[in-house]
């Protein structure tokens, strides 16, 4: 597939994939999301690809959905809730591709990631960003629920709830400074500068073992999804039951309600 509103390049064993639309701060259209969707699709079978930066064109990273695009996807335009899930599904499931490849990705980010652009920002491994790099989560300020993209399951792993509660709920730009100091960000340079980082960054990941590379961002996600809520409430709600149906229960309330240690069975 020749691309029109991505480039991408390797530089040995580093991809440098760019999101080329720079006229319009490389909002998302339809094009780009055929095309990005096209671009994950091989990757998991691109053995010489073992780290990906993306980065957007001119003065933005990417400034989310393209709302002046006339086909936006069937988004408020009088499209089937069923065209319109697609089209939605097919955009959250960049961040999925994203997150199941093997390689590493990269977000060298100047000017704003905002919407959709901050949701794939937020979808990359590491972060580095410019000074005039600023981020928000844009779908609330166009009357639609900021959860959108995978952004209610990153951001609040990345800078914790306070601060990812103040962004979604009120479509709040954070800038750069900021990012940095709440973990948003892993580095902090003049813009000129954000290029070379990410990809001495980059170099540093592809001198590792291949395989070390690849099971270690595997291992990275599983663990913090292992640390989710729900996955710890499962496994409490799943401990309780089997504990009341074994009786234990019956044994600690009365004990507690004699004042004395219970005596439990060694089996039930």
């Amino acid at each position: 597939m020749e691309y029109q509103a991505i480039e991408a390049r390797n530089d040995g064993a580093v991809a440098w994939l760019t999101l080329n639309r720079p006229h319009n701060l490389n909002a998302l259209s339809a094009l780009m999301v055929e095309e990005l969707e096209d671009y994950l699709r091989k990757l998991p079978s691109d053995h010489a690809t073992r780290v990906v930066i993306l980065r957007g064109a001119g003065r933005a990273f990417c400034a989310g959905l393209d709302l002046k695009e006339q086909n936006r996807g069937g988004v408020g335009l009088g499209a089937s809730t069923t065209a319109t899930i697609e089209t939605q599904r097919r955009m959250s499931d960049l961040v999925v591709a994203m997150r199941r490849a093997p390689q590493p990705f990269i977000a060298a980010i100047r000017g704003p990631a905002a919407g959709g652009g901050f949701a794939l920002a937020l979808a990359c491994d590491a972060r580095i960003a410019g000074t005039s790099a600023r981020f928000n989560a844009a779908f609330i300020r166009i009357g639609l629920s900021a959860c959108d993209m995978g952004v209610s399951y990153h951001l609040p792993r990345a800078v914790g709830m306070s601060v990812a509660s103040e962004l979604m709920l009120t479509g709040r730009f954070i800038n750069a400074e900021r990012a940095l100091a709440t973990g948003l960000i892993s580095e902090l340079h003049p813009d000129a500068e954000v290029d070379a980082a990410a990809g001495k960054l980059a170099q540093e990941m592809t001198e590792t073992s291949p395989l070390g590379l690849r099971l270690t961002k595997e291992c990275l996600w599983a663990s913090v999804d292992a640390g989710s809520l729900e996955q710890a409430l499962a496994m409490e709600d799943r401990n309780q039951v089997l504990c009341v149906r074994a009786g234990y229960i019956e044994e600690g309330a009365r004990a507690f309600l004699e004042k004395r240690k219970p005596h439990y069975p060694e089996r039930a």
